[in-house]
């Protein structure tokens, strides 16, 4: 949760100023959800919010991964080896989904429900108990992925019955889209929206850009704030919120679905996602897979992803960060030892 009330922090401190504005806090998606619109007309912020947070609700109860949904109804057919026809919604969702996985070489998989059940991470509260090495190692031999999945218009089916989907890793960012298309949509231009740490800017407040912090996996408060243009997303994929610790050991929910474990190398991803119709998806499931690549492949997975802005915290409290993303950072304090990369 650190994280998010940081970004809401610095988020309010930039919107001081005359210019109504409304805000309104929720928990959805298992995290803390901000938004904050700037609007003359109070009535007109208040109702644009309250549809964003009811398209929220939805999604977060349509697409629920271990509560009854459209999304387990979805994963006992493939359990049982039976296809389904879906709502339109969901086939287009597993089929972006499934082009997402495959640009990033499958290290970010919706498909690895299992596996994150195994660990213990369906659930709103974590054990500190490691899964059975066994019980790992039949899930590797088995390799279930979203690749398996099998889509003919609306009708989903699997080729392998231990796919087991979980959207936790991608639907913030669909809902960072679906939100900015709804406010737009009801004549609000201006607007910051936070899901966790996934923050899409719309607009500016009296003419200066939203503001956000990006914050340090181990250490309280921003280590440095960005500025967002219009449109543009930010996500950050850390091992600091979701994780339990045994025998002094973290293990985070970011899972290698190569190992069956948890990936350890690195602390935290961050991204910055130019404007676009898909930003908001992309400051989600893109950090995945930079996170996972680990400090021998998270370059080449940030070019191959074409993604330009990265930040990253390795194991050992070294930062890395793309020349890009360095010269539009504002560090707080004294600057870290950074290594840039071109």
């Amino acid at each position: 949760m650190r994280h998010c009330l940081i970004l809401l922090a610095l988020a309010l401190l930039a919107a001081c100023g005359r210019t109504p504005l409304q805000e309104q806090q929720a928990y959805v998606f298992g995290t803390r959800v901000e938004v904050l619109v700037v609007s003359a007309e109070p009535e007109q912020g208040r109702q644009a919010i309250a549809a964003v947070l009811r398209e929220f609700d939805r999604l977060h109860r349509a697409y629920h991964a271990w509560q009854t949904s459209e999304l387990t109804a979805l994963n006992d057919a493939i359990a049982a080896g039976k296809p389904l026809s879906v709502t339109p919604e969901l086939a287009a969702l597993v089929g972006e989904a499934q082009a997402l996985s495959a640009q990033g070489n499958y290290l970010f998989d919706p498909g690895i429900g299992q596996l994150i059940k195994l660990w213990g991470f369906q659930a709103d509260e974590f054990k500190a108990e490691l899964p059975p090495a066994a019980a790992i190692k039949d899930w590797l031999a088995k390799k279930p992925s979203i690749a398996d999945i099998v889509i003919d218009g609306n009708r989903i089916s699997s080729r392998n019955r231990q796919v087991a989907l979980d959207f936790g890793g991608y639907l913030k960012g669909v809902a960072l889209d679906r939100a900015a298309a709804i406010l737009r949509a009801q004549g609000i231009n201006n607007a910051l929206i936070n899901i966790g740490g996934n923050v899409m800017a719309l607009g500016s407040k009296e003419g200066k850009k939203w503001r956000v912090g990006i914050q340090h996996p181990r250490q309280p408060g921003p280590m440095a704030t960005v500025a967002l243009d219009d449109g543009e997303a930010i996500g950050t994929s850390g091992d600091y919120q979701r994780f339990f610790e045994v025998d002094g050991q973290r293990y985070a929910h970011l899972l290698d679905p190569r190992t069956g474990y948890p990936a350890d190398q690195t602390q935290a991803v961050t991204v910055l996602i130019p404007a676009g119709p898909k930003a908001g998806t992309l400051s989600d499931a893109s950090s995945k897979p930079i996170f996972i690549a680990g400090p021998d492949g998270w370059r080449e997975m940030a070019k191959q992803l074409e993604i330009g802005l990265v930040l990253r915290v390795d194991r050992s409290d070294r930062i890395f960060v793309t020349e890009a993303l360095r010269q539009r950072l504002e560090f707080i304090g004294q600057a870290p030892a950074l290594t840039t990369i071109p």
